[in-house]
């Protein structure tokens, strides 16, 4: 991130993205994506550099530093290049192109992305991050700079030739992801083929899967969840638990003021890389919240509990909807936000609480990170009481006190930047994982959060036609909506009607599956494209199947709308999610670990799917006993629909799991369903509890 103070702006200066907003005053002469820069670069016959990055990404704020404050660096190029820069949490579907080229050329991709583009939005060079000189053995910024003019003036045909041949390889790439209608539906056999692929990546050791640096998987810990309650398999539970248990205990986990960072540098969780994302922590607080209701583990509960709250005190807007980042640096240093030396911890909690710090959390003289303390449990609290002769309650309240203390020291440091820009799609993660913390831990502040952010998103991101906005920032909305922001937030929806059955909410995710299948969906491929019809500034129409740092597009999509259909009976709406399913089933079977979240609609798709209808009086205690034993309950291929017959009526006509329901003899009734076929109504949280155990 820019330190100097330059009254020079350039094209910049106007956007509203956090990440482009630190590059308005770079002596480079930066252009927004968008038809102004295409037009110069086709008018002067330039090269296009094309930078890509975001908010909170370490290595672009380096390569701002090192590169684009330089002014002869700048200087080449703005005398020879029309330069563009793009945040990627604005424009995955740019992201996503080019990303794919630059893998395509280079073996790997990875942020900043920097690729060369002809002045029709061709890349025929790219790479990562460049230093600003020669070093490692590799040619720094300014050597690829002059290499790119140089072949451009004396061997246009080579440029020509890789611009044909990758322009082909990019539309083949997005044709081999239409995948085909025909394709048969994956089963539990392809379910079981992705169990054991996780199986074989998964460290024994550590817990999580792969090597350094290691990510956390919420979508491969929801399927382990589901496949051990499918089969009962204790493989999947302990593959589960440890990767949950492992990151909690973690230095990716914040101690202090809970949340998760992005990732851990090391196979141990000790290190991790400190920006913290709205994204992760949604999808982690989600899974954490799988598994209590799973096991009762209630450290899985107290862990979602302190991850929910984080976002709501640190990543919440002043409009109610979710900031998407708190960057890695502080102070142009990252990570020292924070870490701790022994000496700091001593003075603030005195020798005697801080020894017991420093037993729990792994603390050294010497410190455990780069001569400073990231703080991390080497082991369970558990396994310390008999050493600290106190029980485990009575240590964690102390514990809670002495961190309450650091925590509000830690206040007093320059914190990190947040990007305080607001994405469509990643607030309806948020929104889900809320309304799942309301519903789990009973905890009304969740449900109230979750139902402002969703006003939000329905007020401020949504079009006078009903259409979404992609992103929402100094007041205004922009970029239209991709596939994943109609997909989350249909999915949201459905969350905040099985948090507060209000019926208006499943009017809204009706409406809005409706208009994703008019914009997106591919009526002869299957499946459903990542930006809507008619989108004039990208050389290819992508569609994509795998997961990134979110669940597929398509996975959520097709989940959404067989979860509608069980609440609405919508036909069209199963078939829908049926021919996305058979369009991505190829993807599957050939990568079933860069499919998880595919993988987990497939679960969903052949598992029993179970209705539950409750009617009664919305006060009665009869009532909120049969919600709350569902409620409490690991039910993932269910969904759950009510209405207070003696309450003033409010349209339910798009909920026909309701119909003909009724509270029999004027008592709370519940209604238990499978694949539409219905068991005996019962009264009481106990028949009822009977009737939904056993695996679905």
């Amino acid at each position: 991130m820019s330190t100097t103070i330059n009254q020079h702006a350039n094209g910049l200066i106007h956007e509203t993205s956090p990440y482009l907003l630190q590059h308005a005053h770079n002596p480079v002469d930066w252009y927004p994506w968008g038809a102004e820069a295409f037009e110069k670069a086709r008018r002067e016959s330039k090269p296009i550099f094309l930078s890509i990055g975001y908010s909170a990404c370490h290595w672009c704020h380096v390569m701002e530093r090192e590169s684009f404050e330089k002014p002869d660096i700048a200087a080449y190029l703005n005398k020879h290049f029309v330069s563009i820069k793009v945040d990627r949490e604005e424009r995955p579907d740019v992201d996503e192109i080019y990303m794919t080229a630059v893998q395509m050329m280079a073996g790997s991709g990875g942020w900043p992305l920097s690729v060369f583009l002809t002045p029709d939005l061709k890349p025929f060079y790219g790479g990562t991050y460049f230093p600003p000189e020669d070093r490692w053995g590799a040619p720094g910024f300014p050597t690829i700079l002059r290499a790119v003019v140089d072949a451009r003036e004396k061997r246009p045909g080579e440029i020509a030739k890789v611009v044909e041949s990758l322009h082909g390889a990019l539309k083949a790439e997005r044709g081999q992801k239409k995948g085909t209608e025909t394709a048969e539906i994956p089963g539990r056999e392809m379910i079981d083929k992705a169990i054991d692929g996780l199986s074989r990546m998964f460290d024994d050791t550590c817990g999580g899967f792969g090597k350094a640096p290691k990510f956390p998987q919420p979508s491969a810990i929801s399927l382990l969840l589901r496949h051990h309650e499918r089969t009962k398999n204790e493989n999947s539970l302990e593959m589960a638990e440890s990767a949950l248990d492992h990151m909690a205990r973690g230095g990716m986990y914040d101690h202090l003021g809970g949340g998760f960072h992005r990732y851990s540098v090391d196979a141990q969780w000790l290190v991790p890389h400190f920006e913290k994302m709205l994204y992760d922590n949604a999808q982690l607080a989600s899974v954490y919240l799988e598994a209590w209701r799973l096991t009762g583990n209630k450290e899985y509960a107290r862990t979602a509990g302190e991850t929910l709250d984080y976002v709501l005190r640190d990543m919440t807007s002043p409009e109610s909807a979710f900031t998407s980042a708190q960057d890695a640096d502080s102070e142009g240093e990252e990570g020292k936000y924070y870490v701790w030396s022994r000496d700091e911890i001593r003075r603030i909690l005195g020798d005697e609480d801080a020894a017991i710090i420093e037993k729990a959390y792994g603390v050294t003289a010497q410190g455990n990170f780069e001569g400073r303390n990231i703080l991390f449990l080497p082991q369970p609290l558990s396994a310390m009481t008999e050493d600290l002769k106190m029980n485990l309650e009575a240590l964690r309240a102390r514990l809670a006190a002495m961190k309450s203390k650091l925590l509000a020291v830690r206040q007093q440091r320059i914190p990190p930047l947040r990007d305080k820009k607001v994405l469509t799609d990643w607030n309806a993660l948020m929104i889900s994982a809320l309304c799942e913390g309301a519903r789990s831990l009973n905890e009304p502040r969740y449900a109230a959060a979750a139902q402002k952010a969703g006003r939000f998103l329905l007020d401020k991101l949504r079009r006078g036609d009903g259409r979404l906005f992609h992103v929402y920032g100094q007041g205004r909305a922009k970029v239209d909506a991709f596939l994943t922001d109609y997909a989350y937030t249909i999915a949201a929806l459905i969350g905040l009607y099985e948090t507060d059955f209000d019926p208006s909410w499943i009017e809204a995710a009706d409406s809005l599956a409706q208009l994703m299948r008019k914009d997106f969906e591919d009526a002869r491929g299957g499946g459903f494209y990542m930006t809507a019809e008619g989108q004039s500034d990208l050389i290819v129409r992508p569609k994509r199947w795998y997961d990134g740092s979110t669940p597929s597009g398509n996975a959520v999509a097709a989940l959404a709308l067989l979860r509608l259909a069980d609440l609405n009976g919508d036909d069209e709406y199963r078939a829908a999610a049926e021919r996305t399913l058979r369009a991505g089933a190829g993807q599957l079977r050939a990568v079933p670990a860069g499919h998880l979240a595919l993988a987990l609609t497939a679960d969903t798709y052949g598992a029993p799917r179970r209705q539950i209808a409750i009617v009664g009086r919305r006060e009665d205690r009869e009532t909120q006993a049969l919600i709350d034993a569902v409620r409490r309950r690991f039910l993932p291929n269910t969904v759950v629909a009510f209405r207070d017959p003696f309450a003033p009526e409010k349209k339910n006509g798009l909920l026909r799991l309701l119909e003909d329901r009724v509270a029999i003899d004027g008592r709370a009734t519940a209604y238990v369903c499978e694949d539409f076929a219905c068991k005996l109504p019962v009264h009481t949280p106990e028949a009822l509890a009977a009737q939904l155990a056993g695996p679905q």
